[in-house]
């Protein structure tokens, strides 16, 4: 049984939040999210030439998206490097935002989108495509709607919202991890994975909870960007 979180949090409770874009100066856009203790920096540059040129489409751009996870951003500082999971979690961002950006009006263009994770306490993945998103955003590409990512899952016989790592590591309690990816205008599911093993009937309550979190998510992203743009009409 989980009846209790280790944090404290209510299940449906997400930890504490930090947004902000325009972090990078010399980028054509970028943002910092922060989630409890997992923090994502993202740059967007361009649209720009396709390099190298193979990548190249006639009938819309491309993105090209690099995740890194800073070596001391976990407590057992990690080997520098591009590994499988920072090309899978690379892919699942570039997936995720094909489908919000309005890639058709860039064609034979590539847009380079780079996060690092400055932190990590869990839920990267999620932290990195809410702010890759932001940063899309930030620097005017047209979008269908910004993504606002989180993982929820399943402790026990609990169904919880945004799980820290010591949570995801309660294996005696039949912890399930499960980031998901929206976009909420179009009530759109862009990201879904599941790290574990749920019923039908428990990943639609997941799912649930998770738009719930998402929605909170999505309206932080949209204040991060109105300060942003009022901040500059100011000056």
């Amino acid at each position: 049984m989980y009846n209790e979180r280790l944090d404290k949090r209510a299940f449906d409770e997400l930890r504490k939040i930090e947004a902000e874009v325009g972090v990078v100066p010399n980028a054509n856009g970028s943002a910092r999210f922060k989630i409890g203790n997992t923090e994502a920096i993202a740059a967007v540059y361009g649209p720009q030439e396709v390099k190298p040129k193979h990548f190249e489409k006639s009938d819309r751009g491309v993105i090209m998206c690099k995740y890194d996870m800073i070596p001391f951003s976990v407590s057992d500082r990690i080997k520098p490097g591009f590994d499988r999971r920072d090309m899978e979690i690379s892919e699942v961002i570039t997936n995720a935002l094909s489908r919000a950006i309005f890639l058709e009006e860039f064609p034979k263009s590539m847009i380079t989108i780079n996060v690092y994770i400055t932190q990590a306490d869990a839920g990267t993945r999620c932290a990195s495509l809410t702010a890759a998103s932001m940063a899309c955003a930030d620097a005017g590409l047209p979008m269908r709607d910004l993504i606002a990512s989180v993982a929820a899952g399943k402790i026990g016989d609990s169904i919880v919202l945004d799980l820290t790592k010591e949570e995801e590591d309660l294996h005696e309690e039949g912890a399930t991890d499960v980031p998901i990816g929206f976009l909420p205008s179009k009530n759109e599911v862009v990201l879904l994975q599941l790290d574990g093993k749920v019923s039908r009937e428990d990943l639609k309550k997941i799912i649930a909870i998770g738009k719930v979190g998402a929605d909170k998510i999505y309206q932080i992203e949209k204040e991060a960007l109105k300060r942003r743009f009022s901040n500059e009409s100011k000056s």
